[in-house]
């Protein structure tokens, strides 16, 4: 069992847009996963928690024990810190699962400034201006491209 680093991100061009999500997870025996996916038209809260519901979920599929997450998301971050409620019927059921699956591991959230978390957010703007979702593992890289009329 491993402890796991990650990076998050979402975003969205225009507020709802095109929107995608970027995470940098480090701290696997297989070495640094990037993950970059687009997510559709959703807003940017809605992008930020699927980002950090993909990290949660990576760090379970690996069996980490801990997963220390970084956001420039100060709604995430105050929201999972429980600093903020949740009362957003768009953000309520991602909260409650983000919240859930992080009971399964050593889990704690910090939140950074955006020119500290520049790979997620490099990855997150890629996927929205790609319209594809894609994972690498130690440098390779597998592509799920979707086709552009994709929502």
């Amino acid at each position: 069992m491993s402890d796991l680093v990650a990076y998050v991100d979402g975003g969205s061009l225009g507020n709802p847009g095109p929107s995608g999500i970027g995470v940098v997870i480090d701290g696997s025996a297989s070495g640094t996963i990037k993950i970059k996916k687009w997510i559709g038209h959703q807003d940017n809260n809605v992008a930020e928690y699927v980002a950090l519901l993909e990290a949660l979920q990576c760090a379970l599929e690996l069996s980490a024990r801990a997963l220390h997450v970084f956001s420039d998301s100060e709604v995430v971050v105050k929201q999972m810190t429980g600093e903020y409620s949740c009362r957003s019927s768009r953000l309520y059921s991602l909260h409650w699962t983000c919240r859930k699956l992080a009971r399964s591991l050593e889990f704690s959230i910090s939140h950074i400034p955006r020119e500290n978390n520049t790979e997620a957010n490099r990855l997150a703007n890629s996927a929205v201006r790609r319209r594809t979702s894609i994972i690498a593992n130690n440098g390779a890289w597998e592509a799920q491209t979707r086709p552009q009329g994709f929502p």
